[in-house]
This record gives structure tokens, C-alpha cells and sequence, in this order.
């Protein structure tokens, strides 16, 4: 049976079509079982999109996210999702995507002992942080706290929406954060000298003690150097 489309719109001189296709919500789910247990995380795949359509046009080049997203289709987007958000909504995102780069303050909520770099099996490597929800969410925590006494009080909303996201789960879930797609950008000696959630980490402390903003600043940059050197390798390709 042909998947249902959700999201399509006509051009004006009937030629062709312009838009983004999606299949319906089903059932399909990523699953993982861990000491025994099985975790299930819920695609909601219709969501997902519309909610990476926003996040794109927010985190890419003005002129390449109009090339790829008019600002037309963002207002469509965002009016579909509000409306699923209206008609149900518990219906978060299970999954949270961000194009050609892990956002930095992501790593927030993950820490050095969580890390594992592994080989996928398809001649790839996979790299991945495995944390505890309620572990997760005392660390955003403690970064809202840290932020919001600092200079750097704007940043706080970022992260303040990351541990809202995390509010919408069970505290019997995990919260796995894998660089999947944008992997395959570096390299296994890159990847095994990303300690991006070890330096994250240090940088929340570092601002949380008095006189160590240089030590935080240099922390930030290196994740921030090493993700913004990914993001225009991908723009090259």
C-alpha cells in the first residue's frame, strides 16, 4: 500500500510539484535492549519533519536554507505542526534531529563515562553517548542554574527548552544522543579525539566558578570549532 502523503503543495503553472512528501504516523520505532530491557523510541515521523523543516531554516546559511526550504513551505510547516500539537498535545517528538551537526547544547545533558565509539558493522564508525533520563535532567538543570547567574543568561532559553523537552518523558527512560548521519564527516582519529560532552561539561563548570570564563570560553570554542569545520565540509559536498 502507498504511504499517505502529508505535505504537498502544487506549483502555479501545474508542471510539476514543490514540497516535502512524508508517510503517515504508523507504527515503526527504534529499539534497543539494554541489560535486559527494552527501551522503544517511537518515530513519529510526521512530527520529526515539520520540526527539522523549523529547525533547518533556524541553524542553516540564509541563502542555502532558502534554497533548499522557502520560507513559504516554513510557514506551512509550522502551522501543520501546531496543528498536531493542538490535537494532541502529549505528541512530542520522541526523537530530536538537527541537520549536519550535533547542537552543542546537547551535550549538556551527557557526560565523558556515557561515551562509546564503536565500529556500525558496515564499515562505518558510530559514536554515542547512553545516559539515564533523570541523570540528564539534573545536568540541565544545573546548566539553567549556572547560565541564568552569568553573562551568558540568553543561552539559558536553549537549554531551558532542551530540559522542558525532556519533562514530556517517563523517568524510566533513557536519553541517547548519537551522531548518526554526521558521522560519516570525520574521521575514526577525529572521533576518537571528540570528547565534545567531557568539554561541555567542563565548560558549565568553569563558568560556575569565579574567574574561570577563559577556561570556558576555550572549552565552548573547541566543540564549537570542531562542529563548525563539519557543517562546512558538508556545504563543500
Amino acid at each position: 500500500r502507498s504511504p499517505a502523503r502529508v505535505y504537498r503543495e502544487e506549483s502555479s503553472d501545474g508542471r510539476g510539484v514543490t514540497g516535502l512528501l512524508a508517510v503517515s504516523e504508523g507504527d515503526e520505532a527504534e529499539i534497543r535492549l539494554v541489560d535486559g530491557r527494552y527501551y522503544v523510541c517511537p518515530w513519529r515521523t510526521r512530527i520529526r519533519i515539520l520540526a527539522s523543516i523549523l529547525s533547518f531554516r533556524e541553524s542553516a546559511p540564509e541563502d542555502v536554507a532558502e534554497a533548499f526550504v522557502p520560507e513559504a513551505e516554513v510557514r506551512r510547516a509550522a502551522r501543520e505542526l501546531a496543528s498536531l500539537k493542538r490535537r494532541e498535545p502529549s505528541a512530542v517528538p520522541s526523537m530530536l534531529q538537527s541537520p549536519w551537526h550535533v547542537p552543542i547544547r546537547w551535550f549538556v545533558l551527557v557526560d565523558e563515562g556515557e561515551r562509546h565509539l564503536v565500529q556500525d558493522g558496515l564499515g562505518g564508525f558510530r559514536l554515542y553517548y547512553w545516559t539515564d533520563i533523570k541523570v540528564a535532567k539534573r545536568r540541565g538543570d544545573r546548566a539553567l542554574q549556572v547560565l541564568r547567574r552569568s553573562d551568558l543568561a540568553p543561552v539559558a532559553k536553549l537549554v531551558r527548552d532542551l530540559v522542558q523537552w525532556l519533562g514530556a518523558f517517563s523517568r524510566e527512560c533513557v536519553v541517547e544522543l548519537d551522531y548518526a548521519s554526521v558521522a560519516p564527516l570525520f574521521t575514526w582519529d577525529e572521533l576518537d579525539n571528540d570528547h565534545s560532552g567531557q568539554e561541555v561539561q567542563g565548560a558549565i563548570s568553569a563558568i560556575g566558578r569565579r574567574g574561570a570564563m577563559k577556561e570556558a570560553a576555550e572549552l565552548y570554542q573547541s566543540v564549537a570549532g570542531r562542529w563548525a569545520e563539519a557543517r562546512s565540509r558538508e556545504l563543500l559536498n
